[in-house]
């Protein structure tokens, strides 16, 4: 067992599957620990998998005199251990309270909670740069901010500064839908385009904006309300 802990150049096979156990926990122990905060927009086990798995395999291809046994099955046992906690935490409510951050309310009816930003490991001025990148500036304007478990912070305003919308000011405005690329980079998509025109109308279309060729076209879009959106290609 003490092989396992301190290595050595006869390890067996499954020594391998029992040192990859160890270093997935101990990576898993320290993020858990650092907090969400650094993790950014990277999802904690997906961050785990990847450095463990690059750390188990990447040995054996810079070096070409390690047989590759053992590394591979200490990296299928890092893939099924991932597996197993990503669908663990999928099925079972309180178990994914261990695998995933909650979200922290670090702002609430408008006061800044100063515990929860010692707690998060957040300081004033990394709030503050949070809330301008939300167009929420003005602290008077928020009523809520929540550190989410991606590491980004989400804002909620209070209803007199929220925009006004459609239904705000009596309008039943339709739904613009998804926009389908119809040209991309001066290729047409003829499956797109016949979903919503001919050939004839797309020629047309574009003479009617100012186009003569679809070469002339770096993307256009339509949505499901047949608004057109074109960019020109730029020739160099």
């Amino acid at each position: 067992m003490t092989d396992i802990w301190t290595g050595s150049e006869q390890l067996p096979f499954y020594g391998f599957i029992v040192r990859a156990l160890f270093v997935y926990l101990y990576i898993f122990l320290m993020v858990k620990v650092i907090g969400q905060r650094s993790m950014a927009n990277i999802d904690p086990l997906d961050f785990i998998f990847g450095v463990v798995i690059g750390d188990v395999v990447g040995e054996t291809v810079s070096s070409g005199d390690e047989e590759l046994t053992g590394p591979f099955a200490g990296a299928a046992m890092i893939a099924f251990l991932h597996w197993l906690l990503s669908f663990a935490s999928l099925k079972l409510p309180r178990f994914r309270r261990v695998i995933e951050d909650e979200p922290f309310i670090i702002i609430e009816n408008g006061q800044i909670l100063n515990d929860m930003l010692k707690k998060t490991n957040m300081t004033i001025e990394q709030l503050l740069m949070e809330l301008r990148q939300n167009d929420a500036s003005n602290l008077n304007e928020i009523d809520y901010a929540i550190l989410e478990p991606n590491g980004q912070v989400s804002v909620i305003k209070k209803s007199p500064f929220n925009a006004a919308t459609g239904y705000d000011i009596g309008l039943n405005p339709q739904n613009e839908g998804y926009p389908h690329v119809i040209i991309a980079d001066g290729k047409l998509i003829s499956a797109n385009m016949e979903k919503i025109m001919n050939r004839k109308q797309l020629e047309n279309g574009l003479i009617d904006h100012g186009y003569n060729r679809i070469e002339d076209v770096f993307l256009m879009t339509v949505n499901d309300k047949g608004e057109w959106y074109l960019s020109p290609r730029l020739r160099v």
